[in-house]
């Protein structure tokens, strides 16, 4: 194996998926408090980032909330970026697999059908343990969503993100992911796997026009980042840096780590700008885990080993603990929603590890 294919470890890796989990998990209990600066995620709102300006040269108990509300999000690039780099790792790499055990799937190349129906399964048996337990939970408590078969076929079928109103169809929120994740699979083994980086290029041009030429607020621009336009850039980094990236000496990797977080801040307020952040949260990601002493990245890849229980299972304490914070008590309620969740999570993922693994 060469020094490329061993430029993330599996514990960086791992790492990785807890930083990004942690922002995710949290950004979606903070900014269903109504007191918190809403994100830009499918859309980008002038007044939220001049809110987030005054709250930060204003600083009270709650920024801490604001910050999660406003940025949590950018976990979802992270994770966009692993797959990608553990794609190029198992199927590219002659199965030379740093993220998954080579044993789970064969390292020559599978077909098309075959890559997507063992994909697709793996995506419905992480989505399909949180999604009926939800929404028996739903079922039982305040503010119970009106589901209707379309719907729910859809969620089922992971296409959910391609019907008009996503806003108003995709419940739980967060779910949304398992149909982008589903179509970045289909794009990758149709139109880049074992490609070079011009058909990459080409795709992060083109999705990136698509987006820059739709009005900053409208529902062109929200249905778009629903979908894989939206998730191509890091996706697409995540490719590159498998297959061309290289191991930087520390001093490199400081400066990289610090230039990506200001720039992450900086695009954040700008439109166009604003569609290149998630290439820069990626290298801050990278690098953070480069720098970050082992004994911090330990526990950053344990919590990223029960990320995917966490990542299905946190709608359902969310909806349980939500009201505490929204009565006035934030931080109680935040709390008991983070211990839960881990704790649910934990029993999550020795349930799945009882459901068969799909097979190629």
């Amino acid at each position: 194996m060469d020094n490329r294919q061993q430029i993330l470890t599996r514990t960086q890796c791992s790492a990785m998926r807890g930083i990004a989990i942690i922002g995710i998990f949290l950004h979606n209990y903070c900014h269903w408090l109504g007191m918190a600066v809403k994100e830009n995620e499918y859309t980008f709102t002038a007044g939220n980032c001049r809110r987030l300006l005054e709250v930060m040269t204003q600083p009270d108990w709650n920024l801490p909330v604001h910050l999660l509300s406003f940025f949590g999000h950018y976990g979802v690039p992270v994770f966009l970026f692993l797959s990608a780099y553990g794609l190029v790792m198992k199927y590219e790499n002659g199965g030379n697999d740093t993220i998954t055990p080579q044993t789970e799937a064969p390292s020559h190349g599978p077909s098309a059908v075959a890559f997507i129906r063992y994909h697709f399964l793996k995506l419905f048996k992480m989505m399909i343990v949180g999604f009926v337990a939800f929404t028996m939970i739903d079922a039982i408590t305040p503010g119970r969503w009106h589901y209707s078969a379309a719907t729910i076929v859809a969620q089922i079928g992971m296409f959910n993100n391609l019907m008009p109103d996503p806003d108003h169809v995709i419940w739980p929120g967060p779910y949304w992911f398992f149909g982008l994740m589903l179509q970045l699979y289909v794009v990758y083994r149709l139109l880049l796997y074992h490609r070079g980086w011009k058909p990459l290029l080409v795709a992060v041009a083109a999705c990136w026009l698509l987006q820059a030429i739709c009005s900053p607020e409208g529902e062109t621009l929200n249905r778009l980042r629903y979908n894989c336009i939206g998730g191509i850039l890091p996706f697409a980094l995540g490719l590159l840096f498998a297959r061309h990236g290289r191991e930087l000496k520390r001093g490199a990797w400081v400066g990289l780590t610090l230039a990506s977080a200001l720039a992450v801040f900086f695009f954040s307020f700008n439109y166009q700008l604003w569609f290149w952040a998630p290439l820069f949260v990626c290298t801050f990601t990278v690098g953070f885990v480069k720098l970050m002493p082992k004994s911090i990245n330990d526990l950053m890849a344990w919590v990223g080993s029960i990320s995917a229980a966490l990542f299905v299972m946190h709608p359902i304490t969310r909806k349980i603990f939500i009201p505490i914070s929204r009565h006035g008590d934030i931080y109680a309620g935040l709390l008991l929603y983070i211990i839960a969740s881990v704790a649910i999570a934990w029993l999550c993922r020795e349930l799945m590890k009882k459901i068969p693994n799909p097979k190629m």
